[in-house]
């Protein structure tokens, strides 16, 4: 299969790399000249996937038109406030009605739409029915390696999730498939908040007992908006629930976990963010997901604090002080 990935950060290249290796026609979009020929020249992502070589049969275009060339099948792989601009230089030069693979883990501040609600805007409608969801718990360091990871693909029509399905799927990827896509998107996007929040427990010092509280919390919070959203609550206990959370909340791979605990250990978030080289979903989200949380009237009193965090100069102790502190009830109500 002819695949095209937008997208050439450390997620974007490493699913290229395997979908190269194991034997479909990739060719990566890359939006910097300076990365486009680094590719070209030496196989390796320097910036993003240090130490990976990549597939001598990965291509590579500047040009979104080339890119999408030919392409039966689609992944974008693009940072949640960039998705909507980019896709809408690339649907004009789109042809035919190839599948769309979205591995955007976000929510759109402006507004607050998931991925494929901002595809469903910028995409021509023959292509709606064509959209899917790629999400779970995993590293682009990880893949790239061919390390063994699991993942969950999402699509309304079961067949198009099947077709995605057998695209990536290897003896290193293994990827399951299901009709919920809200579920599969709140649980990418949301996720990345409470990394921040794990990480800043663990920054100062709280320990594997707190971590685990807010783990298990912060899987609720996701839970009950998504659920008001129309997901199934059984998607959440899955690879894009509680499987993403878990990885994204104990692993200093993890930017948005990194975050926190730098925060945590008396950091600055100007100063944390300036010396980054890659997005870290959370920081942006935090503010969307609450937004839309208020919207929908649900209440997400993890996600409120680390907006109050980031934006509202409020001191990491005081924020784990008012989570622990908060009127007690009961676990399931």
């Amino acid at each position: 299969m002819h695949v095209a990935v937008i997208g050439a950060g450390g997620w974007g290249t490493a699913l290229a790399a395997l979908l190269a290796s194991i034997g479909h026609h990739a060719c990566v979009w890359v939006r910097r000249p300076a990365l486009f020929e680094e590719l070209q020249v030496t196989r390796e992502n320097h910036r993003y996937l240090p130490g990976v070589t990549l597939p001598a049969s990965l291509a590579y275009a500047n040009s979104l038109a080339e890119a999408v060339r030919g392409a039966t099948l689609i992944v974008l792989s693009i940072p949640s406030h960039a998705i909507r601009a980019i896709v809408r230089q690339l649907s004009p030069v789109l042809s035919g009605t190839p599948l769309v693979v979205s591995t955007t883990k976000g929510i759109e501040e402006e507004t607050l739409k998931t991925a494929t609600s901002i595809l469903q805007d910028e995409l021509p409608s023959v292509l709606h029915p064509c959209l899917a969801v790629l999400s779970g718990p995993s590293f682009a360091a990880d893949v790239a390696r061919g390390l063994p990871t699991a993942v969950t693909v999402a699509a309304e029509q079961e067949k198009i999730a099947t077709t995605v399905q057998q695209v990536f799927s290897s003896p290193k990827f293994r990827v399951y498939t299901t009709t919920d896509v809200v579920g599969v998107e709140v649980g990418g996007a949301v996720k990345n908040v409470i990394a921040i929040a794990a990480g800043v427990s663990d920054g100062l010092g709280y320990g594997h007992s707190a971590r685990a509280a807010l783990i298990t919390r912060g899987l609720a919070e996701i839970t009950r908006l998504a659920v008001r959203m129309g997901a199934t609550p059984q998607t959440l206990s899955g690879l894009a629930g509680m499987g993403d959370l878990v990885l994204t909340c104990t692993s200093t791979l993890s930017r948005n976990y990194t975050i926190g605990l730098r925060f945590g250990r008396g950091e600055q978030i100007s100063d944390i963010l300036a010396g980054m080289t890659t997005v870290a979903e959370g920081v942006r989200t935090c503010r969307s997901v609450f937004s839309l949380a208020q919207r929908l009237g649900v209440e997400m009193p993890i996600v409120e604090q680390v907006c109050a965090l980031l934006y509202g100069n409020k001191p990491a102790q005081q924020v784990v002080t008012d989570l622990l502190t908060r009127e007690t009830k009961p676990e399931f109500s």
